[in-house]
């Protein structure tokens, strides 16, 4: 098993490559607003963002605010965002959510953590994008790609609880980067180590000190 400091050593070495890699890098889901943010990240699972961001069109264009959103039918919510899958329970958790907003936080998201995990349908992965991406606080997003390709890469030692990726991950990656790192693991995810096709190994800049290149 690799050490606390080899990993870390490793941890920083993927980071400083995948910045050459992907030196651009961001959130691929559309929004303009906090709660949006919210909404788009809860319908994303088991669903492609590409997805999500042509259904919240309509959804939000009809719903243009925590208010709104608040007051319509979780019925109303579901004919909009059916094609998102599982839309009876995404659309439960986000009437509730809105009206939480509405009632407890005065329409604003919360900055603190916590808070963001009392929110319906917001676990630890919503609660981290929400952190990073619109407030700017360190956080660690573990979706599938962060988990497959940490494990992959060796940074991770086959772990695919998310809570124990992100807290495995927290003690090797800085903390200023990791909000940035797990995007770029998206994009690398999408475009070289690949899930539903064999990883192109033979073009990846990480092919000399990952873990399992070429298996």
């Amino acid at each position: 098993m690799t050490s606390m400091i080899d990993k870390k050593k490793l941890a920083i070495e993927v980071i400083e490559r995948l910045k050459k890699e992907y030196p651009k890098t961001e959130c691929t889901l559309d929004y303009d607003e906090a709660w949006k943010l919210l909404v788009s990240v809860r319908l994303a699972a088991q669903c492609t963002d590409a997805r999500v961001n042509v259904v919240v069109k309509e959804l939000f264009e009809k719903y243009n605010s925590v208010n709104a959103l608040a007051k319509a039918q979780p019925e109303d919510i579901e004919k909009i965002v059916r094609p998102c899958g599982l839309g009876k329970s995404k659309a439960k958790d986000i009437s509730a959510c809105m009206r939480m907003l509405r009632d407890e936080y005065n329409g604003k998201v919360p900055e603190d953590f916590d808070e963001l995990l009392k929110l319906p349908g917001v676990g630890r992965k919503s609660a981290n994008l929400i952190m990073g991406d619109v407030f700017g606080k360190p956080a660690i997003v573990t979706d599938t790609h962060c988990i497959r390709l940490t494990n992959r890469i060796g940074l991770i030692d086959n772990e695919k609880d998310p809570k124990k990726v992100e807290m495995a991950l927290r003690k090797i990656v800085p903390l200023e980067e990791g909000n940035d790192f797990c995007h770029r693991l998206v994009d690398h995810g999408r475009e070289v180590c690949t899930a539903r096709t064999k990883p192109h190994c033979d073009r990846c800049c990480l092919n000399d000190i990952c873990a399992k290149a070429g298996i």
